[in-house]
């Protein structure tokens, strides 16, 4: 297990639950879903670019604390309320996420805290 560590960031959304942040291994790091909201854990309000970008800064505060950065994303899973929110949030992500990296975009029911997106990703060290 010394291979496996926790990743916490000040600097981003706490956990919501018993979970870490990142789990850095020596080939990958794996960011756990991120919220809009801010490092207080308070939920960011405004349209659906402003919460995406909140996911991000979030995701990037989580990759930096694991020692990587936003341009070493390999995979991101993107969780929407609503496919409606797709062109809007879609063109925020596209302003972070220039290098392309694989990606997912699902519909769910509900998601945590009532938001309306969530995005984790995959990173190389």
């Amino acid at each position: 297990m010394s291979e496996i560590t926790p990743v916490f960031s000040k600097d981003a959304a706490p956990p919501a639950g018993p979970y870490s942040q990142a789990i850095k291994t020596p080939t990958a790091i794996y960011c756990s879903g991120q919220i809009p909201c801010d490092a207080a854990g308070n939920l960011i309000e405004g349209s659906i670019g402003e919460k995406t970008a909140a996911c991000i800064n979030n995701l990037k505060a989580v990759l930096l604390a694991a020692g990587t950065s936003i341009q070493k994303v390999v995979k991101v899973n993107i969780f929407l309320t609503d496919m409606s929110l797709f062109a809007d949030m879609n063109e925020e992500y596209a302003k972070w996420f220039v290098h392309k990296p694989a990606r997912s975009c699902v519909a769910v029911k509900q998601l945590p805290k009532g938001v309306d997106v969530e995005i984790e990703c995959i990173a190389l060290p």
